[in-house]
Parts: C-alpha cells; structure tokens; sequence
C-alpha cells in the first residue's frame, strides 16, 4: 500500500516523515533516504496500523512528546485520542483519585432508563443490581426516580470516593467543594451542566445499588446503600438544593477502604464526557497490573459487561474499539491487543504506582 507522505519541520531542519497502513512488525522501522533532502527518515508504523493491535498506543505519546501536537494530529488522524493523549502529557497535577473495585467490574448505564425501570450488569462473580427509588411528590403521588446514568453520574460517584478516602471520612463536603472539583474536570459548574449534575445527585441519593459477589458456592450481598442520607434536600417549590455534607453508608465506605483502585485524576478530565471510556479505563486500571500472565477476554464477554445498551455484538465493537482508543490515550502504560476473538490483557504498570495514605 502506498504510503502518505508529510514533511515536517524540526528546530529548522526538514524531515520527510511517511505513514504507513499497512503492517509490519512493531520492532521494524521503515527506511527512506530522500534526495530532496540528503537526510535518512525512519519512521515507525502508527498504533492503528497493526491488525488488531492497541498495544503500541505509547507511540502518539512518543510522537506528541516529540513532534507536537499538530504533527501529531497529522501522523495519527483521530483527533479525539490525540487531543485526550495531548490534555493528559501536559497536565501538571498529580492529584489521584479512588473508585470501588465492583464499579471497575460492573458499571452503571450509560443512557438514561425509563424511571420505573431498574439496572443489572454481570462480569464474572460480580453482579450490579440497581433499583430505583421512590419519592413524594410536594401534594401529590409518589413517583420513580430512575436509576443514575451517563459520565455525570459517574464523576459524582468518583469524588464521593476519592474525598472520602483522602479524608479518610465518611462525611464528604459537597455544595462548593463539588463544583470545584468539577470545575478542575472542565465540567460547567451552571446552566444545564448544573441540572444535569442536580438530576443524577437526586437518582444516586434514591436509589438502592447491590454488588452481589459470588464465590464458590456463595452468594454475598455488598452496598446496598451507597449513602446513609441524600445528597440534596427538596424545597417546597419542587427544586432540589444541595446540602453542604454528604455520609457514605458505613458498609460502602468499609469496602471501598477494603478494595479501592486508584485512577489519575489527570486521566479523569480527559474522559469526563465519555462514560464509556471512564468505564474502560477503571477497568484496566483494575485488572492489568494485577495480571501475572497474559489474559483473553471474548467478544461475549465484553459484550456482557460493557455493552447491555447495544442489541448486536457487530454493533458494539465499533463502540467498544473507539472507547478503548480513548482510555490507552490516558493510560500509556496499558498494554493490550484486540483479536478476532476478544482482547488480550497483558501485565502492565497500574496508572498510579504509590497510591495516598488511607487514613486510619
């Protein structure tokens, strides 16, 4: 296959820097010596040209950390990874933040369910069981308030979990402290941004989430109540207000101490508007550094866990592709390989080596 020719510029000097898309091994360069030039160009094939392949992902890293993002933009072509990889390199924090190991199992939906309608999600011996509340309608009925959906829902639960084990509390500041930290995601702290954030705080507040853990022959029920009071309290003219503390359940808040998987909160903002990549991305940082041999996961299986949204598996490996794309964007170290079959996880570095002193 013909190759696609740029030149570039570097500190004065000009390259010739050909992309390839065809594939060849990811060891072996391609040699090109230009009489336009006089100068050698080697050149390495692109992460998206091996067959399959998502394990070279460190290669836009290494190409952004060279050449920049606009050469970058040009030699890798999807612009969303590359920007995700770009946002992530030049980021300057290093605050670090906790998800419970069962939500890096078993995850939320990502589209909003009618109300009355509750959530399940099987991976392996963990299962998600998500019931939505009730509520008292100011002078009217009791109505459902479905189950929490989407990436906003996602980020609330994220801070819940990492204040409380930065504090090493169960009581969490919300109100200030929550927009704050949104805000630092790039979130809009106003408008429908707020609203939108209002509506998943009152369905987590209401609704009643089960991680049911099987083991042998045992069945073990965990979480039923992420919080032991609601997020907000409801005024009389119908318009939910948030309160300034919220309390984890002291069961949820024992388990998280128990199982928690650190994240970046870096990598985070990246994939704040992307509730598939988050999901993908506690994963990884779940399982590939614990793995001491490599792992195959079938079509099926990732199907079960991350595509109940999607009737058609020919439909949900697109989605699932695109999403894993996004999270090795902010998670260099992730090594992995997409097959006929499934993927395969191979043992990595975890995201955060040293994770913070739970307090006691």
């Amino acid at each position: 296959m013909a190759p696609r020719v740029h030149g570039i510029s570097l500190q004065g000097t000009d390259f010739l820097c050909l992309t390839f898309r065809s594939w060849r091994p990811e060891s072996t360069p391609w040699r090109l010596e230009s009489t336009a030039t006089e100068r050698l160009c080697i050149c390495h094939p692109l992460p998206s040209s091996k067959p399959g392949g998502l394990a070279t992902m460190g290669d836009i890293h290494q190409l952004l950390l060279e050449f920049g993002k606009d050469e970058a933009l040009k030699l890798a072509g999807n612009r969303q990874v590359v920007e995700a990889a770009a946002g992530f390199l030049a980021a300057e924090d290093g605050e670090i933040g906790f998800v419970y190991s069962g939500w890096a199992q078993a995850a939320l939906p990502h589209k909003k369910l009618p109300d009355a309608t509750p959530w399940e999600v099987t991976s392996g011996p963990v299962s998600l069981i998500v019931q939505p509340g009730l509520k008292k309608i100011f002078n009217g009925p009791l109505v459902s308030v479905g189950v929490p959906y989407g990436s906003r829902a996602r980020l609330i639960l994220i801070y819940l979990q990492s204040e409380a084990l930065r504090t090493g509390s169960r009581e969490i500041e919300l109100g200030r402290s929550l927009r704050v930290w949104l805000g630092r995601l790039g979130i809009p702290i106003g408008g429908k941004s707020i609203a939108e954030v209002r509506d998943q705080c009152e369905r987590i507040s209401f609704c009643r989430m089960t991680f049911q853990i099987t083991k042998g022959s045992r069945v073990g029920l965990v979480n039923q109540l992420i919080l032991d009071q609601a997020m907000f309290e409801e005024e009389i003219e119908g318009r939910p207000r948030l309160l300034e503390t919220v309390k984890l359940s002291e069961t949820f808040f024992a388990e998280l101490r128990r199982h928690p998987v650190p994240v970046t909160e870096a990598a985070i903002r990246q994939l704040a508007n992307n509730s598939f990549a988050l999901d993908i991305y506690c994963w990884l940082a779940y399982r590939l550094h614990a793995l001491k041999t490599p792992l195959m996961v079938s079509w099926p299986a990732l199907h079960a866990q991350f595509g109940r949204g999607f009737t058609q598996l020919k439909n949900f490996k697109p989605k699932f592709r695109a999403a894993v794309d996004l999270a090795l964007a902010v998670y260099p170290e992730a090594r992995l390989d997409m097959r006929e079959r499934g993927i395969t996880l191979h043992p990595s570095r975890a995201p955060v080596e040293k994770t913070l002193a739970l307090a006691e």
